[in-house]
């Protein structure tokens, strides 16, 4: 690790010396790309972070939202990706710890984990050992500490070979009395660190984030890789709980990156204040560690917490009672923030100066030029085996049937719908109703790769749709901004792409962006990543019964958003997995007018009485929505006699399926918003059915839940 010669000359600069030893490995994570944004941050304005719901917006831990003036959520998102391709289960099983430890220091209870995950081609054996290792790190923390993973996404792209992306984000639960923040209170107060030992391990892992990977890394960059204690992280979210009950807790922050040195000095920055850390009284499990080791090591499962001295013996009172390790590590001061070491300062630096001082980067960019409409000529029957079976489309059932997704009795919508509903509170006189948070995660790197405005616009909207269709409005979002190396005009170009689509379609959507993380340098010797701007939203409805995805066998089948099933409009395959299976190339779909009023309408429509089921139309296009809607009882014939067969692989949203025994009352909720094309009726003989144009294709349950199990037969 060293700081560079620019940083280092604005260090010195400021301090009027040189740093010491410990003051520059600090600088030198703290103000790399992974901290301090230093490429993203003046892009990142763009997003709308306020409204009415948003509590507390970005800059903490996590956000928090408010459903109802009674109960407030805390949204958190994180990447651990570099960690990951070293050390796949403990990359993504400490991704999973950091991102709880989050919602903690904002005084909640973590309910809900979502996972989105990127890989290289499914063909490639070492995509499928990362895959099968980030799994089974997920599954295994997750299921330890006793919080559902509920939805999440899994993408397959020649362009993760060197590079996977583990995007992990967050739900926990909180009242306003209950609520802490990361913003340090009040000089006199004590500095408490409660949980692991501190040990050598995560050492410089911020700075390993900031960096592309080499092509040792699996093996020189071990160290940098933290490992996980799911029982010990369990143990901590029950003492936070009780730190909580008997307000002991003014302040708190997550031990991640950067280790103690970055957690309370942005603890202590935040508020305006300083420190006094004596490192020699963090407890420790390995001998003869220095000053940098201390201050660095990203060991997990550690909390910082800002205590007032009276109440300190009883917070060591309820670590012991958790088995918990607790430091007494120094006091919150008006003045700079210090370190002592061996009876030496090691550290003497303005806290403001270290946590929000690094410079920012003007970096050039080339936008990305649309692509020439090229489409390959295959037989629509072909082109459906092929891309309902494929890796991208398929069921994701061998992922999720890892995890427990239903431990604390609050998952009312399980993984493997449009997105997850939880149950957040039962109907009393005091509170009303039942209300249930709907949760959706994800990002399709084909729509990003080949356009990266359009795409991101795309998947704020497919997310916000995911909701809609089990009925719920959208409340707010978080985002996980991953790139490649953005010193490269052109994929600084696709960020900013990226990064402008995102931020335009989820503010016409009145979907404040509440907090996220930057992850670049995602490069390798393979090349960058496709920019890929993971999102997860959540939106609230009453009850917590929603339409299934799954066709009843009992009204009609209805097409909501669609504009080129009556053939006056032709369909654009740019981003599809048709052109990622077949060759080719072509524009994206262009994105409704006004999204907002179709998901409105769509939620609307989905809480009708008529609705037998909802499902979005997204990836894969029409041809794979009406495939997985299919079951051993349930099927569909449908007709649509002047759309080309185009029309079934174009993976345009703001699109829906609805199931429904009265068409007139969809029409009515979508009149002036989005066409509505009958297109058929549901049946109950487990066939699948469709006439498009000339063609005719047919299916039935169970070729089509052969075609769709394609990870379990490769990966069991």
């Amino acid at each position: 690790m060293s700081l560079s010669d620019s940083d280092r000359d604005i260090v010195t600069g400021e301090l009027g010396r040189e740093p010491t030893p410990a003051e520059a490995v600090l600088f030198e994570n703290l103000w790399s790309e992974h901290c301090a944004y230093r490429s993203s941050r003046p892009l990142l304005g763009a997003f709308e972070s306020e409204g009415e719901q948003v509590v507390i917006g970005p800059g903490d831990d996590a956000a928090v939202v408010a459903l109802d003036d009674e109960t407030y959520v805390t949204l958190g998102i994180e990447s651990h990706n570099h960690p990951s391709y070293v050390d796949p289960y403990d990359g993504a099983a400490t991704g999973i710890g950091g991102i709880v430890r989050d919602t903690l220091s904002m005084g909640a209870y973590p309910i809900a984990l979502t996972d989105s995950l990127y890989f290289g081609g499914f063909d490639r054996e070492h995509s499928k050992y990362l895959l099968e290792g980030v799994v089974e790190g997920i599954s295994d923390y997750g299921n330890a500490i006793g919080v559902p993973t509920v939805g999440g996404s899994l993408a397959f792209h020649p362009g993760y070979e060197g590079n996977p992306l583990v995007n992990v984000a967050c739900v926990g639960l909180v009242s306003e009395d209950r609520l802490v923040t990361a913003e340090a209170q009040e000089p006199g107060n004590t500095l408490v660190l409660v949980g692991n030992a501190t040990g050598r391990d995560g050492l410089g892992g911020a700075s390993f984030a900031s960096e592309d990977l080499a092509e040792d890394a699996e093996t020189e960059d071990r160290p940098a890789v933290q490992v996980g204690d799911p029982y010990a992280e369990k143990l901590l979210i029950e003492a936070n709980e009780a730190l909580i009950d008997e307000g002991l807790i003014e302040s708190a922050r997550d031990l991640g990156a950067a280790g103690l040195g970055g957690a309370s000095s942005e603890l202590v920055a935040k508020g305006g204040l300083g420190a006094e850390i004596d490192l020699e009284r963090v407890h420790q499990r390995e001998p003869n560690m220095n000053a940098i080791e201390i201050l660095l090591a990203e060991s997990q499962e550690r909390m910082c917490y800002e205590v007032r001295p009276e109440n300190v013996d009883r917070v060591a009172e309820i670590a012991d009672r958790f088995e918990l390790g607790c430091s007494v590590i120094g006091e919150v001061t008006e003045g700079s923030y210090t370190c002592r070491f061996e009876g030496e300062r090691v550290v003497d630096v303005s806290p403001t100066l270290l946590a929000d001082g690094a410079p920012m980067n003007d970096l050039a960019y080339e936008e990305p030029e649309p692509p020439e409409r090229d489409l390959p000529d295959v037989d629509p029957e072909e082109a459906f085996r092929e891309i309902v079976g494929s890796p991208n489309t398929a069921s994701k059932e061998w992922v999720y049937r890892q995890y427990d997704h239903e431990v604390g009795a609050r998952t009312a919508v399980r993984p493997g719908d449009d997105a997850a509903v939880l149950a957040i509170r039962e109907a009393s006189a005091e509170s009303g109703g039942d209300l249930g948070l709907a949760i959706s995660a994800g990002a399709d790197p084909n729509w990003t790769d080949v356009a990266p405005y359009e795409g991101a616009r795309a998947i704020a909207l497919e997310n916000a749709t995911n909701l809609a269709a089990k009925g719920a409005t959208p409340l707010a979002s978080v985002d996980c901004l991953n790139g490649g190396n953005p010193e490269k005009p052109d994929v600084y170009g696709g960020f900013r792409g990226i990064v402008e689509g995102l931020a335009e379609t989820c503010a016409a959507l009145d979907v404040p962006v509440v907090g996220g993380n930057v992850s670049l340098y995602n490069d390798s010797v393979a090349g960058p990543i496709p920019p890929t701007p993971t999102l997860a939203m959540v939106g609230v409805r009453e009850g917590y019964t929603a339409p299934p995805a799954a066709f009843t066998g009992e009204g009609s089948v209805l097409v909501v958003g669609d504009r080129t099933l009556d053939g006056e409009s032709e369909p654009r395959l740019g981003g599809s997995e048709y052109l990622a299976r077949f060759g080719g190339s072509d524009r994206f779909p262009a994105v409704p007018d006004d999204p907002g009023a179709f998901v409105s309408a769509l939620a609307d429509a989905a809480n009708h009485e008529s609705t037998r089921a909802v499902h979005d139309v997204s990836h894969g296009g029409l041809a794979v929505t009406l495939a997985e809607m299919i079951s051993q009882g349930t099927g569909a014939a449908v007709s649509m006699p002047e759309a080309p067969p185009a029309t079934l692989f174009s993976e345009g949203t703001g699109r829906a399926v609805l199931e429904t025994t009265d068409p007139d009352a969809v029409r009515e909720r979508f009149d002036g918003v989005a066409p509505v094309l009958d297109i058929g009726e549901s049946t109950a003989d487990g066939t699948l059915s469709i006439e498009i144009g000339d063609d005719r294709l047919a299916s039935d349950a169970s070729e089509i839940a052969d075609l769709r199990s394609v990870l379990e037969r490769e990966l069991d």
